[in-house]
């Protein structure tokens, strides 16, 4: 495990304290670290996120808009899968 000193402004250094006064973790390291991880998968959440909005705006690029209602699209789905003899 890599040590490294860093310096907290007073109200993070109470919050830290109040952590782990409140026993939900022993040490600094573990609220940092546990900052440090919720971080990366927000971040990591986020890339996602953004991945799929991506896709969405090449897909209406690619196919126009679609002005029908969920439930419109749900029900000619059902229809198609049951015409198919899928449903």
């Amino acid at each position: 495990m890599t040590r490294a000193s860093i310096s907290i402004s007073p109200p993070n250094d109470e919050w830290i304290q109040s952590q782990i006064n409140s026993e939900e973790f022993s040490s600094r390291s573990e609220v940092v670290n546990d900052l440090i991880r919720k971080a990366r998968k927000q971040q990591d959440e986020l890339r996602y996120i953004r991945a799929k909005l991506i896709a969405s705006e090449k897909a209406v690029e690619q196919y126009g808009w679609v002005d029908k209602s969920r439930d419109k699209i749900l029900a000619e789905l059902k229809d198609e899968l049951r015409r198919d003899g899928k449903l």
